[in-house]
């Protein structure tokens, strides 16, 4: 972790942390003493520093989120005080007997990401007259149904964490790559380096056929490339290591260079830019102008451009392929409502009102899951502040988080349990601070900034073209605490480790001190322009992907995710981390799980 107090360069600073209006921050959920403070042996125990101004406040069911709310969101200890005892065996010690509440469901979903709620609307549009009960551990659902790293950046703030002066670096798709690189405060080895990535990259492996190149990408990541195959100047590895961290919640050292050379040419002629996908890149793209400043040196290899190579992960290959309209978690999912007219699930369900057909449920941790067998369907506990409380279903579709379900379904089978418990999930951070106004970005001529290697790896303005008036902004940063140089599986517990002991404060005043080192130059005073924080940490929050060079089964199989999703009675599995991929494998898994209860 960088100590954002170190500089060599002149910078603004953050300015007075003057205290602001936050909402609740919860430490813990109202429960026994022997469960108020679970450690994780993940992680140890989850910092608990209490911003400043906190005012305490219950709720079991939270609320809508609202622009200027501040303050810890997402894991916090609240969210997984219940999972961490679950794990750790203290639970059942101290929580008592089960209560039935008498109700029965035709389905209940345990989670409400992007699968439980697609799962519940694929139930809900074969069986409209359906009684549906989801639950979920956290305590807000809107924060968490963005997908950020999607949008190419405009500019790249070379910083003083990574480089010996801090410059920022504006992209323009007509500036010739001779001019921006010229301004890098780079080695000169370094300069020539990545004017010979960007302008004329060779073939690296000219003997080999385009098939073994894609082999021999595969197994290596994308540092690894830049520095063992083009033996290029340490300070370009250090330049383009953050190139994925926002899209991958893990930096080059993880990614492999079969997915550089993908993510490049999918961003080039696939989703991203709506291009012929029938054509490789042109040599112009290849220069680092019109968008292709990502992940230089593989032009020279002469692959087939038009179509991913088998070797990429199934997230480029089908971001590649995808189209407008398209599976995705950017919208509430479609339900019949009132007369057959569709309306959004989180609108039917968020009251969670006795006799509505959708039931939402916040703030309600699962912790048993049992099928009933002969007798037919299942019963599902959840624990609601006080005490664990049972529901009956003819169905259940597990879509949390894989590590969890064997302590919530004991009876699966053991390498059912085995393969569930092996899946990784990649902590990120998210902060969005509400502005004053967008003037700042404005001026400085900004609106999606790529960090070299501060804490907060990109820093946006969620809504570049602003209010016409001057109104107030929201601006999101993001972080990948993924210590991304020991795998993606290794590095998501030494990252989340690292995140749940991070105070508020620091996350706090870096994103204040990014803010102002980026925005300073254009009048930007964080004490004046800042409305308020909110710190979203999700120390669970991506479900990593099969890829290379970290699993040497993929693509050909098997996958332990088949045997972790296999369906075990009347109770069907769809996490995002059963799935191959990201978002849309969410989705994808969640109409399997519906298809398979189904028949």
């Amino acid at each position: 972790m960088s100590d954002i107090s170190a500089s060599e360069g002149q910078t603004r600073a953050p300015g007075p942390e003057r205290p602001l209006s936050r909402r609740d921050f919860l430490d813990g959920i109202a429960m026994t003493a022997g469960l108020a403070a679970v450690g994780s042996r993940d992680g140890g125990t989850p910092a608990l520093e209490t911003p400043l101004g906190t005012a305490a406040s219950g709720g079991a069911h939270g609320a809508t989120a609202t622009p200027g709310r501040t303050g810890w969101h997402g894991d916090t200890a609240h969210a997984l005080s219940v999972p961490h005892a679950l794990r750790d065996g203290r639970f059942w010690e101290h929580a008592g007997p089960a209560v039935p509440t008498g109700e029965r469901y035709d389905l209940v979903v345990v989670g409400a990401g992007a699968s439980g709620l697609s799962a519940a609307a694929e139930w809900l549009r074969a069986d409209p007259d359906a009684r549906v009960l989801i639950l979920d551990n956290h305590e807000q659902l809107g924060e968490r149904r963005r997908e950020p790293g999607r949008a190419p950046y405009d500019s790249v703030m070379c910083d003083r964490e990574s480089f010996p002066v801090e410059t920022l670096i504006r992209h323009r798709p007509e500036s010739p790559a001779e001019r921006w690189i010229s301004r890098l405060p780079v080695a000169d080895q370094a300069r020539k380096d990545l004017l010979r990535l960007y302008l004329d990259a060779p073939d690296w492996f000219p003997r080999l056929t385009p098939e073994e190149k894609e082999e021999r990408l595969a197994g290596s990541t994308y540092s690894d490339f830049l520095l063992k195959v083009c033996r290029a100047h340490p300070d370009v590895e250090r330049f383009c290591r953050t190139m994925s961290s926002a899209e991958w919640a893990y930096d080059t050292r993880a990614l492999g260079a079969i997915d550089a050379w993908g993510c490049a040419n999918r961003r080039a002629h696939g989703r991203d830019h709506g291009g012929d996908q029938g054509r490789g890149r042109s040599r112009d793209q290849g220069r680092g102008r019109d968008g292709g400043w990502e992940y230089p040196g593989l032009d020279g290899l002469g692959l087939d451009a038009g179509k991913p190579s088998r070797f990429n992960s199934p997230s480029v290959q089908r971001d590649w392929r995808r189209r407008p309209g398209d599976l995705s978690d950017s919208a509430d999912p479609l339900i019949p409502g009132p007369a057959g007219a569709p309306m959004g699930l989180l609108a039917a369900a968020s009251l969670d009102r006795p006799g509505d057909p959708v039931r939402l449920r916040l703030s309600s941790p699962v912790v048993s899951v049992r099928d009933e067998g002969p007798r037919g369907g299942a019963s599902v506990g959840y624990f609601d502040g006080h005490e664990v409380r049972t529901v009956a279903a003819e169905a259940v579709i597990l879509a949390c988080w894989s590590m969890v379900i064997p302590y919530l379904a004991p009876d699966l089978p053991a390498d059912q349990r085995e393969a569930l418990a092996a899946a990784v999930r990649l902590p990120l951070v998210e902060a969005v601070v509400r502005l004053r106004d967008g003037r700042a970005w404005q001026r400085v001529g900004v609106t999606r900034t790529r960090w070299t290697g501060a804490y907060w790896c990109t820093t946006e303005l969620d809504e570049p073209d602003g209010p016409e008036d001057g109104g107030p902004v929201t601006a999101r940063l993001v972080a990948a605490p993924c210590r991304s140089e020991l795998g993606p599986a290794e590095g998501a517990v030494a990252g989340r480790r690292a995140l749940y002991r991070t105070p508020y404060r620091f996350l706090e005043h870096s994103a204040r001190d990014q803010l102002a080192r980026l925005l300073g130059p254009g009048g930007f005073d964080p004490a004046r322009d800042i409305e308020g924080i909110e710190i979203r940490r999700w120390g669970h929050g991506r479900a990593a992907e099969y890829c290379r060079p970290w699993h040497a089964f993929y693509p050909d199989g098997p996958f332990p995710a088949e045997v972790a999703r296999r369906r075990f009675g009347r109770i069907a599995i769809a996490g995002s981390d059963t799935a191959v991929g990201r978002t849309d494998g969410a989705v994808a898994a969640a109409r399997r799980a519906v298809a398979e209860l189904s028949r």
